[in-house]
């Protein structure tokens, strides 16, 4: 059997570590992976989508509509486009925070704001939590992205892996500790 996880964020946001982070735990517990990534103008604000897939024997990275079993989305906008890839009793955890994109700074569009309502609405197995904010209370916005792993993690009950060592291999020293902290926090979560 082969799960399908899709990361979907906005460029600055971690998404490309937090794949890492996961594809080595994931790599350790002895599964095939393949990994994808999608860089939408990511140095400027835009989309980034990395694709997962795990399990006994995977031969291509790609999530069709409607494949994903988990979705993790680091921002309200991301989740909702991110829905068509989301299968049937998928489950999706999604960070409350809003990125304002470029045309809804500049007035030429408004962001939506039956967001929430809207996944809720549509997802049967939704997780919303503050992973940004929970970021910022622990001192760093930067380890979001750790948050959202560590409730992932927990979701998908990946077992058998010292997740918060791996992040050693990953994160400066001096970060360490925060990372450490943030994963925990966002476990708890869910």
């Amino acid at each position: 059997m082969t799960t399908n996880i899709l990361l979907v964020g906005v460029g600055g946001q971690g998404t490309i570590l937090m794949s890492k982070v996961l594809t080595a735990g994931l790599a350790q517990m002895g599964y095939d992976i393949k990994m994808s990534e999608i860089h939408g103008m990511s140095q400027r604000g835009g989309t980034v989508i990395t694709q997962i897939r795990f399990g006994d024997k995977v031969y291509a990275p790609n999530i069709g509509e409607k494949e994903a079993d988990v979705i993790v989305s680091f921002e309200k906008v991301e989740a909702l486009r991110a829905l068509p890839f989301l299968k049937n009793g998928g489950t999706m955890v999604t960070d409350e925070h809003e990125i304002y994109s470029m045309p809804v700074l500049t007035g030429k569009a408004e962001y939506p704001s039956n967001a929430l309502v809207a996944l809720a609405e549509a997802v049967e197995n939704l997780a919303i939590i503050p992973a940004r904010a929970k970021a910022l209370e622990l001192g760093n916005v930067r380890v979001q992205n750790i948050c959202l792993l560590g409730a992932l993690v927990k979701v998908l009950k990946l077992k058998g892996v010292d997740w918060k060592g791996l992040l050693a291999s990953f994160v400066p020293e001096k970060a360490l500790a925060i990372n450490q902290q943030a994963f925990d926090a966002g476990y708890a979560m869910i």
